[in-house]
């Protein structure tokens, strides 16, 4: 069971970190190595985490476009 943090973040904020988990998922696809399989299923598991922040952020609700009641 992982641990789950929340952030209050500016839309400017949100869109700096996806740019910043865009340059590591372009970094881990274009690591130069052996192509081992333990090697491609290591570094299938890091896009894959990269790719779930990625939609969860890009998914997330602002302040600015949250329900007003």
């Amino acid at each position: 069971m992982s641990e789950s943090m929340t952030v209050e973040l500016t839309e400017k904020q949100r869109d700096l970190v996806l740019r910043g988990l865009r340059y590591v998922r372009n970094s881990i696809m274009l690591e130069v190595r052996d192509p081992s399989p333990e090697f491609i299923q290591d570094r299938e598991r890091r896009l894959q985490e990269v790719h779930e922040l990625i939609t969860r952020l890009e998914t997330a609700k602002t302040n600015s476009t949250a329900d007003v009641r």
